[in-house]
């Protein structure tokens, strides 16, 4: 299992990427009054067949040629079930797929949030093309990063660029610690 939510969040969302989404939408929202975390990671990829929703949750079973297994999404589901919560998965062929995770906030087994800053570094470096759109919160306190704005603001510049990421990173780390999101 992955030792962070980040790192799940990114190998999860890769398949987003692999799935040819334009644009991939995260949500991290915590909720003190309802003692809950949930994730929420919505694209607009190829989508899956309603077999492929049943299988996915299996870690032998995967759509992918390059090997046998896929265990983001089985880790994911794992993890939000030891720390009391659920897991849904919902998709449609030819519009997208949306994936809940909800962790129980203050359970000894949920992993902490971790590096999203970093993860967000890592998936808009090698796909400057395609929009991400973060949205995160703690109770009332929210932010949203969203490579649109930012695409719309740098011009020719790509979002791929270190100083770029940089500030990406910056941006996502000060939102965080404003909104009380270093949990």
């Amino acid at each position: 299992m992955m030792p962070e939510i980040s790192l799940n969040i990114l190998d999860v969302t890769m398949n987003s990427v692999t799935a040819g989404a334009s644009l991939i939408e995260l949500r991290l929202l915590a909720d003190s009054k309802a003692d809950t975390l949930t994730l929420v990671i919505a694209d607009n990829g190829c989508g899956m067949t309603p077999e492929q929703v049943e299988n996915v949750t299996d870690p032998f079973f995967t759509s992918r040629t390059t090997r046998k297994v896929g265990l983001g999404i089985p880790f994911l589901k794992m993890a939000a079930e030891m720390a009391h919560g659920s897991f849904q998965i919902e998709s449609q062929v030819g519009v997208g797929t949306t994936i809940t995770a909800i962790f129980r906030l203050t359970d000894l087994n949920r992993m902490p949030i971790g590096d999203m800053a970093g993860t967000m570094s890592s998936l808009i470096g090698p796909n400057p093309d395609r929009d991400f759109v973060l949205t995160m919160g703690f109770d009332e306190k929210t932010f949203v990063m969203d490579t649109r704005e930012f695409r719309s603001i740098l011009g020719d510049i790509s979002l791929g660029e270190p100083q770029v990421l940089e500030f990406i990173e910056n941006y996502i780390k000060e939102h965080m610690e404003e909104t009380g999101m270093n949990i």
